[in-house]
Protein backbone atom coordinates (compact mmCIF):
# COMPACT_ATOMS: atom_id res chain seq x y z
CA UNK A 1 0.00 0.00 0.00
CA UNK A 2 2.83 2.38 0.80
CA UNK A 3 4.19 2.02 -2.73
CA UNK A 4 0.79 2.71 -4.29
CA UNK A 5 0.39 5.84 -2.19
CA UNK A 6 3.88 6.99 -2.98
CA UNK A 7 5.05 7.45 0.59
CA UNK A 8 6.23 5.83 3.81
CA UNK A 9 3.65 4.13 6.05
CA UNK A 10 3.54 4.72 9.80
CA UNK A 11 2.05 2.61 12.57
CA UNK A 12 -1.61 3.50 13.07
CA UNK A 13 -1.61 2.03 16.58
CA UNK A 14 1.35 4.12 17.74
CA UNK A 15 -0.18 7.20 16.14
CA UNK A 16 -3.56 6.85 17.88
CA UNK A 17 -1.85 6.16 21.21
CA UNK A 18 0.19 9.34 20.78
CA UNK A 19 -2.92 11.36 19.89
CA UNK A 20 -4.76 10.05 22.95
CA UNK A 21 -1.85 11.10 25.16
CA UNK A 22 -1.71 14.58 23.63
CA UNK A 23 -5.47 15.08 24.10
CA UNK A 24 -5.30 13.84 27.70
CA UNK A 25 -2.50 16.29 28.49
CA UNK A 26 -4.39 19.18 26.86
CA UNK A 27 -7.53 18.39 28.86
CA UNK A 28 -5.47 18.22 32.05
CA UNK A 29 -3.84 21.59 31.33
CA UNK A 30 -7.30 23.19 31.28
CA UNK A 31 -7.63 22.70 35.05
CA UNK A 32 -4.27 24.21 36.05
CA UNK A 33 -5.43 27.88 36.16
CA UNK A 34 -8.30 26.84 38.43
CA UNK A 35 -5.89 25.05 40.79
CA UNK A 36 -3.83 28.24 41.02
CA UNK A 37 -7.00 30.22 41.70
CA UNK A 38 -7.92 27.84 44.53
CA UNK A 39 -4.50 28.47 46.10
CA UNK A 40 -4.99 32.24 45.76
CA UNK A 41 -8.48 31.98 47.23
CA UNK A 42 -7.12 30.04 50.20
CA UNK A 43 -4.46 32.68 50.81
CA UNK A 44 -7.15 35.39 50.62
CA UNK A 45 -9.37 33.40 53.04
CA UNK A 46 -12.30 33.26 50.61
CA UNK A 47 -15.25 31.00 51.30
CA UNK A 48 -16.31 28.36 48.78
CA UNK A 49 -19.28 30.48 47.70
CA UNK A 50 -17.05 33.54 47.25
CA UNK A 51 -14.58 31.49 45.20
CA UNK A 52 -17.32 30.13 42.94
CA UNK A 53 -18.77 33.61 42.43
CA UNK A 54 -15.43 35.28 41.80
CA UNK A 55 -14.15 32.61 39.41
CA UNK A 56 -17.36 31.61 37.61
CA UNK A 57 -15.80 32.78 34.32
CA UNK A 58 -12.89 30.39 34.76
CA UNK A 59 -15.23 27.55 35.66
CA UNK A 60 -17.39 28.15 32.58
CA UNK A 61 -14.41 28.44 30.23
CA UNK A 62 -12.94 25.22 31.66
CA UNK A 63 -16.22 23.35 31.17
CA UNK A 64 -16.71 24.73 27.64
CA UNK A 65 -13.20 23.86 26.45
CA UNK A 66 -13.27 20.45 28.15
CA UNK A 67 -16.49 19.54 26.32
CA UNK A 68 -15.16 20.88 23.01
CA UNK A 69 -11.88 18.95 23.22
CA UNK A 70 -13.79 15.80 24.19
CA UNK A 71 -16.10 16.30 21.20
CA UNK A 72 -13.17 16.81 18.81
CA UNK A 73 -11.45 13.71 20.21
CA UNK A 74 -14.57 11.56 19.86
CA UNK A 75 -14.89 12.60 16.21
CA UNK A 76 -11.17 11.87 15.68
CA UNK A 77 -11.52 8.47 17.37
CA UNK A 78 -14.50 7.49 15.18
CA UNK A 79 -12.66 8.55 12.03
CA UNK A 80 -9.38 6.75 12.76
CA UNK A 81 -11.02 3.56 14.01
CA UNK A 82 -11.39 2.74 10.31
CA UNK A 83 -7.94 3.92 9.19
CA UNK A 84 -5.60 1.07 8.23
CA UNK A 85 -2.40 3.01 7.57
CA UNK A 86 -0.76 6.40 8.04
CA UNK A 87 1.15 8.27 5.33
CA UNK A 88 3.35 11.30 5.82
CA UNK A 89 0.68 13.62 4.46
CA UNK A 90 -2.01 12.33 6.83
CA UNK A 91 0.44 12.41 9.72
CA UNK A 92 1.22 16.10 9.16
CA UNK A 93 -2.47 16.95 8.94
CA UNK A 94 -2.89 15.33 12.33
CA UNK A 95 0.12 17.12 13.77
CA UNK A 96 -1.58 20.37 12.77
CA UNK A 97 -4.78 19.11 14.45
CA UNK A 98 -2.84 18.35 17.65
CA UNK A 99 -1.28 21.82 17.64
CA UNK A 100 -4.75 23.37 17.83
CA UNK A 101 -5.76 21.01 20.66
CA UNK A 102 -2.60 21.74 22.68
CA UNK A 103 -3.00 25.50 22.09
CA UNK A 104 -6.65 25.63 23.24
CA UNK A 105 -5.82 25.77 27.01
CA UNK A 106 -4.07 29.12 26.37
CA UNK A 107 -7.11 31.02 24.99
CA UNK A 108 -9.21 29.17 27.58
CA UNK A 109 -7.08 30.69 30.36
CA UNK A 110 -7.37 34.09 28.66
CA UNK A 111 -11.13 33.70 28.50
CA UNK A 112 -11.39 32.89 32.20
CA UNK A 113 -8.86 35.34 33.65
CA UNK A 114 -8.69 38.41 31.37
CA UNK A 115 -11.18 41.10 30.43
CA UNK A 116 -13.08 40.07 27.32
CA UNK A 117 -12.23 41.80 24.04
CA UNK A 118 -12.83 41.03 20.34
CA UNK A 119 -9.27 39.80 19.74
CA UNK A 120 -9.53 37.33 22.62
CA UNK A 121 -12.77 36.02 21.11
CA UNK A 122 -11.12 35.73 17.69
CA UNK A 123 -8.21 33.77 19.18
CA UNK A 124 -10.52 31.36 21.02
CA UNK A 125 -13.07 30.70 18.29
CA UNK A 126 -10.36 30.90 15.63
CA UNK A 127 -8.63 27.99 17.36
CA UNK A 128 -11.86 25.98 17.19
CA UNK A 129 -12.19 26.80 13.50
CA UNK A 130 -8.63 25.62 12.84
CA UNK A 131 -9.33 22.36 14.69
CA UNK A 132 -12.39 21.82 12.50
CA UNK A 133 -10.45 22.73 9.35
CA UNK A 134 -7.75 20.14 10.10
CA UNK A 135 -10.47 17.55 10.81
CA UNK A 136 -11.97 18.39 7.42
CA UNK A 137 -8.56 18.14 5.75
CA UNK A 138 -8.07 14.60 7.12
CA UNK A 139 -11.43 13.45 5.72
CA UNK A 140 -10.72 15.00 2.32
CA UNK A 141 -7.31 13.26 2.32
CA UNK A 142 -8.89 9.90 3.17
CA UNK A 143 -11.49 10.33 0.41
CA UNK A 144 -8.63 10.83 -2.04
CA UNK A 145 -6.75 7.80 -0.65
CA UNK A 146 -9.50 5.19 -0.09
CA UNK A 147 -6.96 2.39 0.33
CA UNK A 148 -6.08 3.87 3.74
CA UNK A 149 -9.50 3.40 5.33
CA UNK A 150 -12.36 0.93 5.70
CA UNK A 151 -14.89 3.78 5.85
CA UNK A 152 -17.22 3.98 2.82
CA UNK A 153 -16.80 7.00 0.58
CA UNK A 154 -20.36 8.13 1.33
CA UNK A 155 -19.66 8.17 5.08
CA UNK A 156 -16.57 10.29 4.50
CA UNK A 157 -18.53 12.60 2.20
CA UNK A 158 -21.16 13.18 4.90
CA UNK A 159 -18.35 13.79 7.37
CA UNK A 160 -16.85 16.42 5.05
CA UNK A 161 -20.23 18.16 4.79
CA UNK A 162 -20.61 18.02 8.59
CA UNK A 163 -17.22 19.69 9.04
CA UNK A 164 -18.08 22.36 6.46
CA UNK A 165 -21.36 23.01 8.31
CA UNK A 166 -19.55 23.35 11.65
CA UNK A 167 -16.94 25.72 10.16
CA UNK A 168 -19.68 27.92 8.69
CA UNK A 169 -21.48 28.07 12.05
CA UNK A 170 -18.25 28.85 13.93
CA UNK A 171 -17.60 31.69 11.47
CA UNK A 172 -21.10 33.04 12.10
CA UNK A 173 -20.67 32.70 15.88
CA UNK A 174 -17.33 34.54 15.92
CA UNK A 175 -18.57 38.12 15.19
CA UNK A 176 -21.66 37.58 17.35
CA UNK A 177 -19.53 36.48 20.32
CA UNK A 178 -17.04 39.30 19.74
CA UNK A 179 -19.41 42.24 19.37
CA UNK A 180 -22.87 41.27 20.65
CA UNK A 181 -22.02 41.29 24.35
CA UNK A 182 -25.40 40.20 25.76
CA UNK A 183 -24.95 36.96 23.79
CA UNK A 184 -21.16 36.51 23.97
CA UNK A 185 -19.87 32.94 23.85
CA UNK A 186 -23.41 31.59 23.96
CA UNK A 187 -23.22 32.15 20.20
CA UNK A 188 -21.23 28.90 20.07
CA UNK A 189 -24.53 27.12 20.67
CA UNK A 190 -25.13 27.72 16.97
CA UNK A 191 -22.94 24.67 16.36
CA UNK A 192 -25.90 22.59 17.55
CA UNK A 193 -27.36 23.38 14.13
CA UNK A 194 -24.49 21.63 12.33
CA UNK A 195 -26.51 18.40 11.83
CA UNK A 196 -29.50 20.15 10.18
CA UNK A 197 -27.12 22.23 8.05
CA UNK A 198 -25.22 19.08 7.07
CA UNK A 199 -28.47 17.49 5.90
CA UNK A 200 -29.29 20.57 3.83
CA UNK A 201 -25.83 20.50 2.25
CA UNK A 202 -26.16 16.78 1.62
CA UNK A 203 -29.46 17.25 -0.21
CA UNK A 204 -28.08 20.19 -2.19
CA UNK A 205 -24.96 18.29 -3.30
CA UNK A 206 -27.04 15.20 -4.10
CA UNK A 207 -29.31 17.26 -6.37
CA UNK A 208 -26.23 18.80 -7.98
CA UNK A 209 -24.73 15.36 -8.68
CA UNK A 210 -28.02 14.10 -10.15
CA UNK A 211 -28.31 17.20 -12.34
CA UNK A 212 -24.71 16.78 -13.48
CA UNK A 213 -25.37 13.12 -14.28
CA UNK A 214 -28.43 13.98 -16.37
CA UNK A 215 -26.45 16.61 -18.28
CA UNK A 216 -23.68 14.10 -18.98
CA UNK A 217 -26.27 11.58 -20.18
CA UNK A 218 -27.83 14.16 -22.53
CA UNK A 219 -24.41 15.16 -23.86
CA UNK A 220 -23.62 11.49 -24.52
CA UNK A 221 -26.89 10.91 -26.35
CA UNK A 222 -26.31 13.99 -28.52
CA UNK A 223 -23.05 12.48 -29.66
Amino acid sequence: MADRLGGQQYSTERFTTFVDAVVAIAMTLLILPLLESVSDAGAADLSTAEFLEEHHGQLLSFALSFVLIATFWLEHHRLYAGVKGMTGGLLWINIAWMVTIVWLPVPTAMLGQMDEDPLQTAVYIGTLILTQVTTLAAKVYLRRHPALTDLPSDVLRRGVLGDVAAIVLFLIALPIAAWVHPIGYAALLLVILSSPLERLLNRATARGRRGHGRNDARDGSDH
